[in-house]
């Protein structure tokens, strides 16, 4: 009996999360994940007797279409980020400002970085 590729799928779909803010580098493995995934389904569908691990190819591609959904949030949060820094910089202040934990020297950080985007 053979096995059907679930490492790789494994593999893209956790790099696939832990990449989900990196200017859409997640979203990618995820996508290439789910490909590869549904050829080893296909596979295993055309001739279930031949493999020993259909229902791990199962699970292997719910994980990949997780990883996917999880970095496709990351990179619509990061561009939104980059679309409205003005708006990002009003609420981070907004949460960190009353924050007793949060030093005059960071807030001062956090105006600066404000400035540079040109939002203060």
């Amino acid at each position: 009996m053979q096995k059907l590729n679930t490492t790789a799928v494994y593999i893209l779909s956790v790099i696939g999360i832990l990449c989900c803010c990196a200017y859409g580098i997640g979203t990618i493995t995820a996508i290439i994940a789910i490909v590869i995934a549904n050829k080893e389904q296909k596979k295993y569908n055309a001739n279930p007797e031949e493999y020993s691990n259909g229902s791990a190819i199962k699970g292997a591609r719910i994980f990949a279409i997780v990883s996917l959904i999880i970095s496709f949030i990351g990179l619509t949060i990061f561009i939104w980020i980059n679309l409205n820094p003005c708006t990002f910089f009003d609420w981070y202040i907004e949460m960190f400002k009353d924050n007793p934990s949060i030093t005059a020297e960071q807030m001062q950080q956090i105006y600066d970085a404000a400035e540079k985007a040109g939002c203060r």
